[in-house]
């Protein structure tokens, strides 16, 4: 188990404070054992136990003052930064979501939005070095769904889709529908192992979903790409990455997540 920098920082001056504890019950002890010190000895092993408690005392102070407190600190204000940024851009999510930027059939964001919101994203989340995850889904065999049952089905489809990668969010996530059968899902603050699962969750969703045609129920998959921001790639680039996985999924059999 690896421990953040503020938890290793805290388990050493516990040790100190132990250790100082230790030294003080060993100059209780010998002080009781010998109510009149009579020898120079035993007097100079008894001033040396002060000395030690004092230095392990001062070491621990000092280490709060000015190593583990500075630690604390910083971790609180990256931590204030990050629930205010995420604030602001649900904020900024609530109050755009309206005709211009939402796609009409599905109730999710439309490619204007989603292109606005990655460009900004990366710029918010890349000042405190926050990561920002990608997610491109495409329905496997979509033609397929509206030529043999009509666009009213694939419209259906559509909205489904759309609604159970709604759910499967978060507030500030930016689900978006490109365009056709395609669409994203923005995921800041997420590493590659979190949107891994994600992903996978997404396709399992999606695959669950099952609808009535007639006397046939209709079977849905889709193929996903993900990407993570490296903090330097631009917002095209970082897309482009993500599409070159989800053709990769693709070309490896469909109904599966490919990073």
């Amino acid at each position: 188990m690896r421990f953040h920098k503020a938890e290793s920082a805290f388990f050493i001056l516990i040790a100190l404070i132990m250790g100082a504890g230790v030294t003080l019950v060993a100059a209780y002890s010998l002080m009781s054992a010998n109510s009149h010190i009579q020898h120079s000895g035993e007097l100079e092993d008894f001033r040396l136990l002060l000395m030690i408690t004092g230095i392990f005392l001062a070491i621990a102070i000092i280490s709060g003052l000015f190593f583990i407190y500075p630690l604390i600190r910083t971790q609180v204000m990256e931590e204030g930064k990050l629930r205010a940024m995420t604030e602001t851009l649900s904020a900024r999510s609530e109050s755009l979501e309206y005709a211009a930027f939402t796609d009409s059939l599905t109730g999710a964001h439309n490619r204007r939005y989603f292109d606005d919101a990655l460009a900004e994203y990366l710029r918010e989340f890349g000042r405190i070095r926050k990561p920002v995850g990608l997610m491109v889904l495409d329905l496997d065999h979509f033609k397929q769904i509206n030529d043999a049952h009509g666009h009213d089905t694939g419209d259906e489809v559509l909205r489904q889709v759309a609604r159970s990668l709604r759910e499967l969010t978060r507030p500030h996530d930016v689900v978006a529908r490109l365009g056709g059968e395609e669409f994203a899902v923005l995921v800041p603050n997420m590493d590659e192992q979190g949107l891994n699962r994600l992903g996978e969750r997404a396709r399992r969703a999606i695959s669950s979903l099952a609808l009535d045609v007639g006397n046939v129920r209709l079977r849905i998959s889709a193929s996903v790409g993900i990407a993570v921001w490296n903090g330097d790639e631009s917002a095209e680039s970082f897309y482009r990455r993500a599409d070159r996985m989800l053709y990769q999924a693709k070309r490896e059999g469909r109904n599966r997540v490919c990073a």
